[in-house]
């Protein structure tokens, strides 16, 4: 069975990325696969996008508006 080491790093001029561990035994054939963290975008709150997207209705007014239009176009 594989066994995966978790470490955080920080890459040193040239490229350069020390792993240690207690864990890896001399002579072991490892796989060493790098994930680098992009810059986080800033977060946003679910009320700030409310009402952004298409069909969407940042209030409640707006919305019994539109469904107002729309019965006011049904043929009865």
């Amino acid at each position: 069975m594989n066994q995966a080491i978790r470490q955080k790093a920080v890459v040193k001029p040239g490229g350069v990325i020390n792993i240690q561990s207690s864990e890896l035994p001399v002579g072991t054939e490892v796989d060493v696969i790098i994930i680098v963290e992009t810059a986080t975008k800033k977060k946003q709150s679910l009320r700030s996008i409310i009402g952004t997207g298409k069909g969407c209705f940042a209030t409640q007014q707006e919305a019994d508006d539109f469904i107002s239009r729309e019965r006011d176009t049904w043929s009865l």
